[in-house]
């Protein structure tokens, strides 16, 4: 096997795992809050509380996947052109 048919194999074989998991799970775990919702913070005896709620992912914890945000994007441009 040549190195650049093994390279083609490798990347369409990653590929094919990632289109599953978007599939399978198109929300992964916001990457600001860790999937909490929210900052953990520290007292001033030095033990955590909550923070405020997580902007980003508007205190949900949960964030779309490129891959199914891009999947999302083509259907809705395709449904819009053959309506």
């Amino acid at each position: 096997m040549t190195p650049a048919l093994l390279a083609i194999t490798l990347l369409l074989g990653v590929t094919l795992c990632y289109i599953a998991v978007c599939a399978v799970s198109p929300f992964g775990n916001c990457r600001k809050c860790s999937g909490w919702g929210f900052q953990m913070r520290t007292d001033r005896k030095g033990r955590m509380k909550r923070g405020k709620d997580c902007r980003r992912c508007q205190a949900t914890g949960k964030r779309i996947r490129i891959g199914r945000w891009l999947y999302n994007r083509a259907a809705r441009i395709h449904r819009a052109g053959t309506q």
